[in-house]
């Protein structure tokens, strides 16, 4: 049997989406990260700007997540944080949460797999696990609860 164990909590600050094109499979957008914070028992710091999510909205409505950030801990090791997962839900739902409406995050699907990679002495036991987690977007954040696979 898997255990879950809460890693951090991801709160980023996002720019709105950049449609690069309307292509034959769906649309391809990049948002822009532009900073935030990390905290939890482990393992807390800051979402340096820089990062972005490479999306892709396929025909069906469904957001393939497709995440580069990089993290700086509060001891000031830098880690490269990589996630892939899934974003979708009832139509109308979607539609709200484009428009900027607060909207539940029960009431959608928002999950991935995040893998790291580090090298300061506090931080390499990173490289070696797997997490998921579960999102909530508004407008122009993204809160993440990240958890370590075991």
């Amino acid at each position: 049997m898997l255990d879950l164990v809460p890693l951090f909590t991801l709160d980023v600050r996002l720019a709105p989406p950049k449609t690069v094109h309307n292509g034959p499979h769906g649309e391809r957008r990049v948002i822009d990260i532009l900073g935030g914070t990390f905290t939890g028992e482990r393992l807390s710091g800051e979402v340096l700007p820089g990062g972005a999510d490479f999306q892709l909205v396929r025909p069906d409505g469904v957001a393939e997540i497709d995440v580069r950030a990089t993290l700086r801990t509060d001891h000031d090791d830098l880690v490269y944080l990589t996630g892939r997962g899934l974003r979708h839900g009832p139509a109308d739902v979607l539609r709200r949460m484009a428009a900027g409406e607060a909207v539940d995050p029960h009431s959608y699907y928002f999950r991935e797999c995040l893998l790291f990679e580090a090298a300061g002495p506090r931080t390499e036991w990173l490289n070696r696990v797997v997490t998921v987690a579960k999102g909530a977007r508004t407008q122009s954040t993204v809160k993440v609860d990240v958890f370590e696979v075991r």
